[in-house]
């Protein structure tokens, strides 16, 4: 029995743990989405978050702090330059666990796990407002009585001597 147990171990070494750790973390940051195990993407978590929460500061001190958990020069720079950017006004909780079933294998149960501001798929919290394509009819009424714009009507009156003049005009244009 282990008492006071901090941290799953994962059936492995403190070394060959801390380095699946870090490559994981840096996959992470890299791709912002990764698929694993439950029990690995909780001691993820838990191994990405104090980092993301660090890389907010951008300072020398806090990039080699990073760096020495991480090991990958580029994933650092990802992580203090896109990473902390869309993060910087969050409190905490910069990933998320969704869990997708098991594994045919061993039938582990898998997750994918990713950073939550960059999503591009679901759960959007801007969601957009589908229009209608039915309108009742008071809004149409009004739109069709200002659409309609009558041209002013000159109002001539006729004379009977101008009316017999224009049937001799007519004639005289279609001779020509």
């Amino acid at each position: 029995m282990r008492h006071g147990k901090k941290f799953n171990h994962l059936g492995r070494t403190a070394s060959h743990r801390k380095a699946m750790l870090s490559n994981m973390a840096s996959s992470l940051i890299t791709h912002k989405r990764i698929n694993t195990t439950v029990a690995k993407a909780k001691e993820l978590k838990k191994f990405v978050e104090p980092l993301v929460t660090r890389s907010k500061v951008d300072s020398t001190h806090n990039r080699r702090m990073v760096f020495s958990y991480l090991q990958d020069k580029y994933a650092v720079t990802e992580l203090f330059r896109e990473v902390a950017v869309k993060v910087g006004d969050r409190p905490g909780g910069y990933t998320r666990i969704i869990k997708t079933g098991n594994r045919l294998g061993d039938n582990a149960e898998m997750c994918m796990i990713e950073l939550v501001d960059f999503n591009d798929i679901y759960g959007n919290e801007k969601k957009e407002v589908k229009k209608t394509t039915r309108r009742s009819k008071k809004a149409v009424a009004p739109a069709a009585e200002a659409v309609v714009v009558e041209a002013p009507v000159a109002v001539v009156e006729e004379t009977p001597e101008a009316a017999a003049e224009a049937p001799a005009e007519n004639n005289e244009n279609e001779a020509e």
